[in-house]
């Protein structure tokens, strides 16, 4: 029978081997995640222009957002595009994933058709869609041109620049595709043997079956969408992108925070506008979070 002192040596001893093992990580995080974010925290309550020493301010920083133009201007934008974005590419998520269920014939190529474009690095996605998007010579206005419609100038005309970004967006749509193929697959079959045979056709087999029983997957594809919404930045970067600087209309919020750090040397209100950014997905988060109380199931809850 082993005594108490001897189990706590053995607790203390298993301990600081976890701790040995866990140690690169731990120092990593407290360097390079941590570390930078309270700096941030802190910097978000200066006016710190890089090369000087910050000064303490303390909110003048976040009182100024409400009075900047831009700053406004790029909250707009950016929630414009999340609001018509993330419905769109989960609707056409789950209609794709819906379809290729079943017998249906090459089903895994279509698959692979649909999740293959996620793979290229966002830059190429850009470039790719500069080039459909070309009001010259672009393969849509081409398109539009055979069948007796003018193309707009999509990534110049600023009336056109939102859709032509919201359109794009479909382009990652694989990646869920993927996702709602496996939450589908896990449907147990009995329920729509019993749905058919309560009469009820495949739209509303659909409707009543396969969506609750997807909707955790259905709330973390949106999830995340919102979350690279909030935060996109590298296509419209390179799409709209014109000599004189950023086209206003393909303005996004993580843009303007990234000018105010490394453009215009104002790392103190960029900070804030990081902080900020954080406590919007935080509460959009949340929010679906407690939405999903009512909204979605889970089986054996």
């Amino acid at each position: 029978m082993t005594s108490p002192r001897s189990n706590r040596r053995r607790r203390f001893r298993e301990t600081l081997i976890g701790l040995a093992w866990t140690s690169p990580w731990l120092v990593g995080s407290a360097l390079f995640v941590f570390l930078p974010m309270a700096m941030s925290l802190y910097y978000s309550f200066t006016d710190f222009p890089l090369i000087e020493p910050p000064i303490w301010t303390g909110t003048s920083n976040y009182a100024r957002m409400g009075d900047d133009p831009t700053f406004l201007r790029v909250v707009h934008n950016t929630a414009i595009y999340a609001a018509f974005s993330i419905p769109l590419c989960t609707i056409l998520g789950v209609s794709l994933a819906a379809l290729l269920q079943g017998r249906v014939r090459f089903a895994r190529f279509f698959r692979a058709c649909i999740f293959i474009p996620t793979l290229v690095p966002l830059v190429a996605v850009a470039m790719v869609w500069m080039w459909l998007f070309n009001g010259e010579f672009g393969f849509i206005n081409q398109a539009l041109s055979r069948i007796g419609i003018k193309g707009p100038a999509w990534i110049v005309d600023a009336s056109w620049v939102m859709p032509s970004m919201i359109i794009m967006s479909l382009w990652s749509v694989g990646q869920s595709v993927v996702i709602y193929t496996a939450a589908m697959q896990d449907v147990p079959r009995h329920l729509y043997e019993a749905a058919r045979l309560d009469g009820m056709t495949a739209f509303q087999r659909f409707r009543h079956v396969t969506v609750p029983m997807i909707s955790p997957a259905i709330l973390f594809n949106v999830i995340v969408m919102t979350i690279n919404a909030v935060q996109v930045f590298a296509v419209p970067y390179v799409m709209f992108r014109r000599p004189d600087g950023q086209n206003p209309a393909g303005h996004f919020y993580t843009m303007y925070l990234y000018e105010n750090a490394f453009v215009y040397g104002q790392m103190g209100y960029a900070c804030a506008m990081a902080w900020l950014q954080l406590l919007i997905i935080l509460a959009l988060t949340g929010a679906m979070f407690l939405a999903s109380r009512k909204l979605v199931y889970y089986r054996g809850a």
